[in-house]
């Protein structure tokens, strides 16, 4: 086993398989160093987890359920990494997260929905998540989907 494959069995996770693209693209691309993934959606054993916005007034998908749809989101992004450098133990930094969340005009939460990707990373990777990240609020998302993210890492 890696030492990767090991912490993620320590907490009880499972790095799924690689989500199939809904469109014309591939999951995860290596340029140098680097793998930048596609944005990943809250996909499980491909069927999407949830649609609609976040914070409105109906309450169509809470902001605490939008934070674990980003983990899960971000899952999948390590599954596409992995797809293509064979071992996440490969991973030198974590180094950037863009997340969108899919949100009523008056949602101002999305950091702490992206916060579900952010601290995945962490008790992942350890000092070797911390990353820089935006949390951007869009109109909508891919399939109604409430959260979408993409995923920069450096590896050697």
């Amino acid at each position: 086993m890696s030492q990767i494959t090991d912490r993620l069995a320590e907490l009880g996770l499972t790095l799924p398989a690689v989500a199939t693209p809904v469109a014309a693209y591939v999951p995860a691309v290596v340029s140098g160093n680097h793998v930048y993934t596609s944005g990943q959606l809250p996909m499980v054993d491909g069927t999407l987890q949830a649609t609609g916005k976040v914070g409105t007034a109906d309450g169509q998908v809470s902001p605490e359920d939008a934070k674990k749809h980003a983990a899960t989101c971000i899952m999948n992004a390590l599954a596409a990494v992995e797809s293509v450098i064979g071992s996440l133990d490969r991973v030198t930094q974590v180094v950037k997260v863009v997340g969108f969340v899919a949100s009523d005009p008056s949602f101002t939460g999305q950091p702490g929905v992206i916060n579900g990707a952010s601290d995945r990373l962490a008790e992942i990777f350890g000092e070797v998540g911390s990353h820089a990240r935006s949390a951007v609020g869009v109109t909508s998302l891919p399939m109604d989907t409430p959260v979408e993210i993409e995923l920069i890492v450096a590896f050697a």
